[in-house]
């Protein structure tokens, strides 16, 4: 069979920005950022809805803000970028013949002059440094000759200072200005320069955070303006936000625009890095209200923000919450969904984008080869199918994404989310297909236990919580399944990727694993459909054709089969009793094997029976005294009674040790004796796949008996006592032993 490379264009690389949009590149680079987009039915209509939202916030003059909401990868900063260009008025998107129906109906924007603001807010200090600062830097480049809008409490100390140089004259006002420079003989060079008039001017034309700026600024607190020293910090110091937006507002209307368009890329996510600074989160995060209401009301020409959002930050902060504090938190968080509205992106569009970006055949004679293969692949039995579809995709979408299936589509949707925005689910599916560049056939599909080897190396998870949960996944992994494996294929895992093993074990090895790390992603990501109820014909199904069962139809048996064993080496591997167990694997952050194996040392016949032998006499009120023999004394019809109590293996006592004086014998669950002839119990038949783990787990059935045989001595000594005021005689007294001894025995 031909390679899948041959019929489709899979790069032998990927790369670190591959499907990755930076907003302000995807504005100045309109063609690229046009060829690489899709329109989807579902986007023309997200389109349809922004223009609409934009265009109520210009006839009512109201600031407004929405939500564009979807997970990562589903091209909000694309979207973003487009809808800048089409309201810049850019005549190739525009042109776009799916958008030909929106820009029709909204030609309300002809002759309207939007002055669109791209923000990148990674890595800001503040609201205040990323949206007013930003729009500062913008419209310095965009428009050099503008005044600098008074967003900077600089502005003020400047404002101060010239008043305060015409009170002074220039003479007095620099030789103060100029105290402590020094004379120019510091060793500090140009920084040594004392001001004057010239220099003093530019200084306050540079751009914020400018060199002189910033120095002019220092040296006027320092003799002038000791009341402004924390504007002296690393960096411009603001108004408050609602300030800024109102002078925002003024400042585009001075330059002839019609609105303000803020595209906020990354806010959410930003605000989210710093999910475990509650304090950070709830001071930055209310401000966002200010973007729609506002304290000061000055804003001739309306702004209208549009906020990429990948998730609900209740999602992201709640973790770090107390119960109190997080439905307080809550509690904020709906008061500004209430007042944004809200654009989704939905997951639905990936099939459509995914074939155009990522699975475009070479030519038409590869899409019809293509197509042939896949009507191939539906022949498959209809229950792989329909594990493989899920309960959202039909054979259409499963056309679209082939080699994918739609439940693998619908798992790297869901583990993109739980990452960083590099992991977006087109660059997963990219990297699905170069790792398998080399040996991908057509007529195969990539199974989902493929996944978990892209996602093991590459970006932090989003939470801190999920982050230890991947590292404990990685390390059950490296730790204990692989090595698991290796022991039993009798090969490495290294000697495997260097090509020094045998194919055929190679494939085995990997096929096993596959299974492992479906089990893995389960409890990774457990909300996902696919990934529920994990069943041995479930598991064979979404890893499709890599595992055959000698007998066609037995795959399910033979998968329940091999991790039935796996599950008797590692306990991590849980399977439920059912007619259909349901398999997993319990991720946690604690390894129990090293502290069992340190306990075997004092995991013996010996203790065990010590420790039974205690408690039992614990609970029936003997005292122990260690000795060979042990007496209980009782009252009995107003004299003292006194029976020995055994302590043995009644399967090897004889009926003499049961003659004389009245006893109460009972048998250890922990004995060694050779078992009764006859067949072996089915439970403890010896098997091929017998292993330590196995001990283990008739040492668990053991103590189980253990407890049973406390229980019944409990009881049978009630039924003893009973028995002996009921009867006068040492022969119902030596019956009355005998009995109790064979009743603790059953």
């Amino acid at each position: 069979m031909p390679l899948l490379k041959d019929l489709i264009s899979i790069p032998e690389r990927v790369h670190q920005g591959d499907f990755v949009l930076q907003l302000s590149k995807g504005v100045t680079e309109p063609e690229q950022t046009l060829r690489d987009y899709v329109v989807t039915p579902q986007l023309v209509d997200a389109f349809s809805n922004a223009l609409g939202f934009i265009q109520q916030a210009v006839q009512t003059g109201g600031s407004k803000a929405a939500y564009l909401h979807g997970s990562f990868g589903s091209g909000k900063s694309h979207f973003m970028a487009v809808l800048s260009l089409l309201l810049a008025g850019n005549t190739q998107a525009r042109a776009t013949p799916e958008l030909a129906d929106v820009v029709a109906r909204h030609s309300w924007t002809e002759g309207r002059k939007f002055l669109l603001v791209p923000y990148h807010m990674i890595g800001a200090r503040d609201m205040e440094s990323a949206i007013l600062g930003q729009y500062a830097e913008f419209v310095r480049k965009k428009h050099p000759e503008a005044p600098v809008p008074g967003f900077y409490l600089a502005e003020g100390l400047f404002k101060d200072a010239r008043e305060l140089r015409e009170r002074m004259g220039d003479n007095p006002f620099f030789a103060q200005l100029n105290k402590g420079a020094g004379g120019g003989n510091g060793g500090w060079g140009e920084f040594d320069s004392g001001w004057d008039a010239a220099s003093f001017e530019a200084a306050m034309l540079e751009a914020p955070n400018g060199e002189e700026r910033s120095r002019l600024v220092g040296d006027l607190i320092t003799q002038f303006f000791s009341a402004y020293r924390s504007l002296a910090g690393s960096g411009e110091s603001y108004v408050s936000l609602d300030d800024g937006l109102s002078i925002m507002s003024r400042h585009a209307q001075a330059l002839g625009y019609d609105a303000v368009i803020l595209f906020l890329d990354e806010l959410v996510l930003w605000l989210a890095s710093h999910a475990a600074d509650v304090n950070f989160v709830s001071r930055e995060g209310t401000k966002l209200v200010k973007l729609v209401e506002a304290t000061n009301p000055d804003r001739p020409v309306p702004l209208i923000s549009f906020v990429a959002r990948q998730r609900d930050l209740r999602d992201l902060v709640g973790e770090n919450l107390a119960g109190s504090v997080q439905l307080q938190f809550s509690d904020v968080l709906k008061h500004w969904e209430a007042r944004f509205h809200r654009i989704t992106l939905e997951d639905r569009n990936l099939p459509a984008i995914a074939e155009k970006r990522v699975l475009r055949p070479v030519n038409e004679a590869a899409r019809q080869t293509l197509q042939t293969a896949f009507d191939d692949v539906m022949k498959m039995r209809k229950d792989v199918l329909d594990t493989l579809l899920t309960t959202t995709a039909d054979r259409e979408m499963f056309r679209k994404v082939y080699p994918f299936s739609p439940a693998l589509v619908q798992t790297l949707i869901a583990v993109s989310a739980a990452l960083q925005r590099e992991r977006t689910a087109l660059k997963l599916m990219l990297q699905l297909l170069v790792d398998r560049r080399a040996d991908l056939e057509l007529g195969q599909l990539i199974p989902v236990g493929d996944l978990y080897d892209a996602i093991a190396e590459g970006d932090e998870p989003f939470s801190e919580g999920m982050r230890l949960h991947f590292d404990n996944a990685k390390r059950l992994q490296n730790q204990r399944l692989l090595p698991m494996l290796e022991r039993q294929h009798g090969v490495t895992w290294e000697a495997i990727k260097l090509g020094q093993v045998d194919p055929t074990v190679a494939k085995n090895l990997r096929n096993d694993a596959r299974l492992l790390k479906t089990l893995l992603l389960g409890a990774l990501v457990p909300e996902v459909e696919s990934l529920k109820g994990l069943t041995a014909q479930r598991l064979a199904a979404l890893n499709h054709g890599t595992f055959r069962s000698p007998i066609p139809g037995r795959e399910a048996q033979d998968v329940l089969r091999k991790c039935r064993d796996w599950a008797s080496e590692i306990g991590e591997i849980k399977i439920t009793e059912d007619l259909n167990p349901v398999i997993s694997i319990q991720v946690t952050g604690v390894n129990i094997e090293p502290i069992l194996r340190a306990a075997e040392a004092n995991d013996n016949a010996g203790n065990r029976r010590k420790k039974i032998r205690e408690t039992l006499f614990e609970q029936l009120g003997i005292q122990d005294t260690g000795g060979l023999f042990t007496t209980y004394e009782f009252l009995w019809r107003g004299t003292r009674r006194e029976v020995e109590v055994l302590y043995e293996n009644v399967r090897e006592m004889t009926d003499d040790r049961l003659r004389g004086r009245s006893r109460l014998a009972g048998m250890t669950p922990t004995d060694t004796a050779e078992p009764p002839p006859g067949p072996a119990p089915e439970a403890e038949a010896p098997t091929a796949g017998s292993n330590p783990a196995a001990a283990t787990s008739r040492r668990a059935r053991a103590w189980r008996s253990a407890a049973w045989a406390l229980i019944t001595l409990v009881l049978a000594r009630k039924a003893w006592s009973t028995r002996l005021t009921r009867s006068g005689s040492s022969k119902r007294n030596h019956h009355c032993a005998r009995e109790v001894a064979l009743a603790v025995d059953a």
